[in-house]
């Protein structure tokens, strides 16, 4: 087994080594020249001003297709519109209202990388298609898929594949199954 320095509350702040501690619980780690305010853990502090979530900023239970049986039934039943990063499902909802689900496969990438991924696509899908399904008042199921690609794609080049397929989606010309 590998020792390593581990830091304990009342000592000085050192960096976590990878696979020991609290850095094996995904925390992030920081160079021992670190002059954040964080102390050099590579972790804001519990009192650091930032975004807090509340319950209007997240996506709704009922705006989310949860059930492995929905997504199925979504990937087998719906059609299918490819973008250069995404594969994005659709069909008719079941529900009175839209909902949204979020698949990124791993494609040889590490948890962190598929996270930030997923968290990315819930929160495009939370502030760009869900609302303007909701505006006309369509009742579609999305599934938005990550191809190997979407891992390199930008944010930016994430928004606007959602943003044109929010276009296809609210147009008449899209024939729903």
């Amino acid at each position: 087994m590998v020792s390593a320095a581990v830091w304990r509350p009342g000592e000085d702040a050192r960096p976590f080594r990878a696979g020991v501690g609290r850095a094996a619980d995904g925390l992030a780690c920081a160079s021992a020249g670190s002059t954040s305010r964080d102390g050099g853990l590579g972790v804001a502090p519990p009192d650091a001003e930032g975004p807090q979530l509340n319950g209007s900023q997240r996506l709704p239970k009922a705006s989310r297709l949860r059930l492995s049986n929905d997504v199925r039934a979504l990937l087998k039943r719906g059609k299918r519109k490819r973008t250069a990063h995404l594969d994005v499902y659709f069909a008719n909802s079941p529900a009175s209202h839209p909902r949204l689900g979020v698949l990124v496969p791993r494609h040889r990438r590490t948890v962190a990388q598929r996270n930030r991924l997923k968290r990315r696509l819930r929160e495009l899908g939370r502030t760009r298609i869900i609302p303007a399904l909701r505006a006309t008042a369509r009742s579609v199921d999305v599934m938005l898929r990550a191809r190997p690609e979407a891992y390199l794609a930008s944010v930016v080049q994430l928004k606007e594949e959602v943003d044109t397929v929010v276009v296809f989606l609210c147009s008449g010309s899209s024939s729903l199954p």
